[in-house]
């Protein structure tokens, strides 16, 4: 089976829940069109995420960036609101003051989008393969779960575990790759902060040492074709990109994917 786009997944307010969409558009910056569109900021600008504070996992925000609406409420669905982004975003600056007990506001940045890394903020990516992988590390933990802590963009298929670390070059060079006709570069692999170690839905962290069991796994896996000298410690899971086209592009479930030469 040759290598392919299985899975498109865009996150429109960094932090929160993400949509499966069969195809998207990918910007002139690198970025996914409304991937991390919006995102949480405090009264110092900081940005309000799971890396912060655990509540971030039991708040369902949703917001269309198309109809620019929304839709918050807790996990349990209590305190709901719903409303249009641009007339009533004062409301839910409101209910989100309430929820965090501080000052929250709502930005949005619809070129770049909110990405952890600046220099390399393409999609990230990671196979299927790799993510079955992790689910059993962790005694069967569902892979929509696995996906969820670890909230890659672009998911690949057809491919052996770990495959998206022969993205992975050494330090300073980047590893150029077709998704369909767009041409990105594999730059590192992606450091994990706390979130994977939590429920997507809780925000409690199970199973306990999470993060040092995944660490000796993945040590003990790392295929042997990967460039090790990337990987200072192994709590790194997934590959970050950048755009190396000019212009823009689209992407779609079932492009090839596909090294180029470097």
């Amino acid at each position: 089976m040759q290598a392919h786009i299985a899975r498109v997944t865009i996150y429109p307010v960094k932090s929160c829940d993400g949509r499966s969409y069969d195809s998207a558009t990918v910007l002139a910056s690198g970025a996914l069109q409304h991937d991390r569109q919006f995102a949480l900021v405090d009264s110092s600008d900081r940005f309000m995420t799971a890396k912060r504070t655990p509540l971030m996992h039991r708040l369902r925000l949703q917001v269309d960036p198309l109809k620019r609406t929304f839709d918050v409420s807790q996990r349990d669905g209590s305190f709901p609101l719903s409303g249009e982004l641009d007339q009533q975003g004062e409301q839910l600056s409101d209910w989100l003051t309430e929820y965090f007990s501080q000052d929250i506001s709502i930005v949005e940045n619809d070129t770049t989008g909110f990405p952890d890394d600046t220099d390399s903020n393409g999609p990230t990516i990671v196979s299927t393969a790799t993510l079955n992988v992790v689910s059993e590390w962790f005694g069967g933990l569902p892979l929509d779960e696995v996906r969820n802590r670890f909230r890659a963009s672009i998911e690949i298929d057809g491919v052996e575990p770990f495959w998206e670390d022969r993205l992975v070059l050494r330090e300073g060079e980047v590893q150029p790759f077709l998704m369909g006709d767009v041409l990105f570069g594999g730059t590192n692999p992606c450091q994990r902060c706390v979130v994977p170690t939590r429920d997507s839905q809780s925000g409690t962290v199970t199973p306990p040492a999470f993060a040092v069991t995944f660490g000796k796994q993945r040590e003990a896996t790392l295929p042997a074709w990967a460039t090790r000298e990337r990987y200072d410690h192994f709590y790194r899971l997934a590959t970050n990109t950048r755009l190396l086209n000019l212009g823009s592009g689209r992407i779609r479930v079932g492009d090839p994917v596909r090294l180029v030469d470097a």
